[in-house]
């Protein structure tokens, strides 16, 4: 399983459900400002997902176990 991460608020609603069809799961990690809020998706086909991110020219952050709340927040907090 792979676990990709992108900001909630880069994300467009067409790019969004085609994302989640290709995902096993979605999950929405919301947060409290300053902080935005951030969509994990979980993935079996890493190449097929890394295709349709980059020609959708979308920033996202790949990890291969599933960060926690704090992991993710802390990622928030060193940017």
């Amino acid at each position: 399983m792979w676990y990709f991460i992108l900001k909630q608020d880069d994300l467009k609603p067409e790019p969004y459900r085609a994302l989640q069809k290709q995902a096993t799961l979605t999950e929405v990690e919301p947060f409290n400002e300053p902080h935005y809020n951030l969509c994990l998706f979980t993935v079996d086909d890493y190449a097929a997902f890394v295709d349709a991110l980059d020609l959708m020219g979308l920033r996202y952050d790949v990890v291969r176990q599933r960060p926690t709340r704090e992991q993710l927040l802390e990622r928030l907090r060193s940017e």
